[in-house]
């Protein structure tokens, strides 16, 4: 029979078929594991990854290099980190073996080093002519300086105009005329400073008063002038020493009422320190700024009497710190004859007009206000000639003292007036 034989056949190919689908698994799990060359597709989820140090900077790849997408992943090199930036060498100063090693001086520090000669001496000098207007144009080669009588030689020289530490003194001893006259002419008197002086105001009669300490001139000057308007001189005429109006009290036919009240015969001794007045500013000027020039301007008629301190002790430390003083002589100093013989030193009864010594001895000036309007123009010239002045400088080749040192300033040009100090203590260099 030919159908058994087909139906045997048929069942065989079918067990065949079976039996394959069986060992399929068997197979695939005995196959060794190979690297997936297809990419994963995106995930939200990622293994956590460490922290990087810094994160690199995502620079665009060269036109010459193959997309990361067509290169081939088993032999491109895994991307290295890229290296930080090298530090800048240190620098590191060598010094001989058992050699110290120097301090390490920013430039800062060097930019704000001043260097100061202890023996350099300047001396401000001043050149008219016989009308007494100031000459320009001389040259370092026109000036001949004398220390001690021996000649210097200039190491400084300037024409340039300095900024001002200037201590104006007002005598408020004055007669109540005289001290009137004098404050109308304040306004003039703070117009004369400039926006880059300093200004201190004192007063003084039978004591010395500091009005305000040293200010730019500007709105707190003229606040100072405007309060020192408010003071008033002494009456004016002769002390009364007798009369109803007298020290004495009443009296009835020139007898005082009270017997035990003493008569009074001569008038009570008054007081003017003026040396007082002008230490207290040179003291204080001592303390300013030497780049400034300092000065100091008086208004007085020049009396001195009763001060503790002397006219040489005083004039020490003027000379000491390069200081000034310059005058404007008001009521009866200011007279031309009359104020001569005021200048004649009477012993006992102090100084009549000691302005001009001072004057003459620091290189300042003293100038006539018997008028208001002379005051007024008296103090533009005052203060201009103490800015702008020749400049000179020289360092001093002698020993190292506390002795006076006399200079003397001459000029190679025919009939002109030289004005400087003359001379100097040298207690002020080292400061």
């Amino acid at each position: 029979m030919a159908v058994f034989p087909v139906i045997c056949r048929r069942a065989r190919a079918g067990w065949l078929a079976i039996l394959a689908f069986a060992l399929v698994p068997l197979t695939l799990a005995q196959q060794p594991e190979q690297k997936q060359e297809i990419p994963d597709a995106p995930s939200t989820v990622h293994p956590p990854q460490p922290f990087p140090n810094a994160a690199p900077e995502s620079k665009p790849a060269p036109p010459n290099q193959t997309p990361p997408g067509e290169a081939n992943p088993e032999n491109a090199p895994a991307p290295a980190a890229e290296a930080p930036p090298p530090r800048p060498p240190m620098n590191i100063t060598t010094v001989p073996e058992g050699g110290a090693t120097p301090g390490q001086g920013g430039a800062t520090d060097d930019l704000y080093k001043i260097v100061t000669n202890v023996n350099q001496v300047l001396v401000p000098v001043m050149v008219k002519d016989g009308s007494g207007r100031l000459v320009n144009g001389l040259l370092p080669r026109d000036f001949s300086v004398y220390e001690d009588g021996k000649k210097q030689k200039l190491n400084f020289f300037t024409t340039d105009p300095f900024a001002l530490s200037a201590a104006v003194i007002v005598d408020t001893g004055l007669p109540d005329v005289a001290l009137e006259k004098v404050k109308q002419t304040f306004p003039a008197l703070e117009g004369a400073f400039s926006q880059f002086d300093e200004v201190s105001i004192y007063t003084y009669s039978s004591a010395v008063s500091k009005v305000s300490d040293f200010s730019a001139a500007g709105k707190q000057l003229t606040a100072t002038l405007n309060e020192l308007k408010t003071v008033s001189g002494r009456n004016n005429g002769p002390p009364v020493t007798g009369g109803p109006l007298g020290p004495q009290g009443p009296t009835v036919n020139n007898v005082p009422i009270d017997p035990s009240t003493p008569r009074v015969i001569t008038p009570p001794k008054e007081s003017h320190v003026l040396n007082d007045a002008i230490l207290a500013a040179a003291v204080d000027l001592s303390r300013r700024d030497r780049t400034r020039r300092k000065v100091i301007f008086i208004i007085s008629d020049g009396r001195e009497s009763r001060s503790i301190a002397s006219y040489s002790d005083t004039l020490k430390v003027l000379l000491s710190y390069n200081i000034m003083v310059y005058g404007v002589a008001v009521e009866s100093s200011a007279a031309p004859i009359y104020g001569r013989l005021q200048r004649l030193h009477l012993p006992k009864l102090g100084y009549s007009d000691i302005l001009p010594k001072y004057a003459s001895a620091t290189g300042g000036e003293v100038f006539n206000g018997f008028s208001r309007q002379a005051i007024e123009s008296t103090y533009a010239q005052l203060i201009g000639d103490a800015r702008n002045q020749y400049t000179l400088g020289y360092v001093t080749r002698a020993t190292p003292s506390s002795a006076h040192r006399e200079i003397e300033v001459k000029v190679a040009r025919p009939d002109l007036t030289v004005v400087a100090k003359e001379g100097y203590y040298p207690v002020g260099l080292a400061r």
